[in-house]
């Protein structure tokens, strides 16, 4: 066999994956399991489609190997086949807002609903755990905190935070986070305690972004 014959089949194998990944559904269950495994019908219910559309779609992601699954009793958990394809997730993230203004457009329409919300970098978030000075609340579903969470985070998912608003200290600042610049679940929880008469902070990025923003410190 030639190098033009190896090549052609190289990038054959190569356009399997861009296949699986031209569906925005099939993006977007890639994005909702980058935070954690997830069944059948949690994917359903998050991505408002029919369990039979989203096996569908997982049967695509899995015949490309981008994921991977389980049984768990009655139910199918799904996660992704490799971290390396959260990463992946990220940089298509990133390429995208740089290459289209529509994305930008997009994602600005999501910080206007945030207009006059404090938010809080990773640095600084950093250092003021360190010190002790803030409550660091992760309002994502139980199980994505448990996957994976920022250290020192407790897990506080929307509809226990409105019924455990009161227990909450009003002296002490809050810092809410959740799934990423895409995700405005922190937002509401801000809005939340600020009714309460805690001032909070809104943590704009990812429990990815968090663990490359420690990667880098060391």
């Amino acid at each position: 066999m030639n190098e033009r014959n190896l090549r052609d089949l190289l990038y054959q194998e190569f356009a399997r994956i861009g296949k699986s990944l031209s569906s925005p559904k099939r993006l977007e269950i890639l994005d909702l399991l980058s935070q954690g495994p997830k069944s059948v019908e949690a994917l359903s219910k998050a991505t408002t489609m029919s369990v039979a559309n989203v096996s569908q779609h997982l049967q695509t992601l899995n015949n490309a190997r981008m994921v991977k699954f389980r049984k768990d009793g009655n139910y199918v958990i799904y996660e992704l086949a490799d971290d390396v394809i959260a990463d992946f997730i990220n940089s298509l993230h990133k390429l995208s807002e740089k290459q289209f203004v529509q994305v930008q457009q997009i994602k600005q329409e999501f910080l206007n609903a945030n207009t006059g919300m404090d938010g809080i970098s990773l640095a600084e978030l950093n250092e003021r755990m360190k010190q002790g000075e803030v409550l660091l609340l992760d309002v994502r579903p139980k199980e994505e905190y448990e996957n994976a969470h920022i250290p020192g985070a407790v897990s506080m998912p929307m509809e226990d935070l409105k019924e455990k608003l009161d227990s909450l200290p009003t002296n002490r600042e809050v810092v809410a986070y959740c799934r990423g610049t895409y995700c405005l679940w922190s937002a509401e929880a801000v809005e939340l305690l600020r009714s309460k008469g805690i001032h909070a902070y809104h943590l704009e990025k990812s429990v990815q972004e968090w663990n490359e923003f420690q990667e880098h410190l060391n």
